[in-house]
């Protein structure tokens, strides 16, 4: 049983953004400091990844715990109410994240995933993207 009404969910849910998050914008300012130069939610692409760095065919993509549902992480609880729709959801995120992953490195393009718990570790964002991208900011 949820502790809010329905409407109130509602509006709460509908405010969750999908583009310009917390953890997105860290990802973003930490890979322009390091001099890399990116493109962003390009939807031609499949998943519409959220960084795209065009020369040399890579992609980052900023996933929420939650909703992309992050194996042993403890952001990714389940809810208590509704918990049907909530499986059914879920399971089809992760279905479709890795569709988008594998029609990617189908058309040429090298993939990273970064989680929403990890963006609050700005080293360890920064080294991840150094290692992925190339030590080189000149792209």
């Amino acid at each position: 049983m949820d502790i809010i009404d329905k409407q109130a969910r509602s509006r709460l849910m509908g405010r969750i953004r999908g583009k310009d998050t917390k953890p997105e914008i860290v990802v973003r300012s930490l890979a322009h400091r390091l001099g890399f130069r990116f493109r962003l939610h390009r939807r031609e692409l499949p998943g519409s990844p959220d960084l795209v760095f065009p020369g040399s065919r890579k992609v980052v993509f900023v996933h929420g715990c939650y909703w992309h549902r992050h194996p042993g992480c403890r952001l990714a609880y389940e809810p208590k109410s509704n918990v049907a729709f909530w499986t059914k959801k879920f399971a089809a995120n992760v279905t479709r994240d890795a569709k988008a992953l594998a029609d990617l490195k189908g058309q040429g393009w090298d993939t990273l995933v970064i989680w929403e718990c990890e963006a609050k570790d700005p080293q360890l964002v920064a080294s991840r993207l150094s290692a992925y991208l190339g030590q080189s900011g000149d792209q």
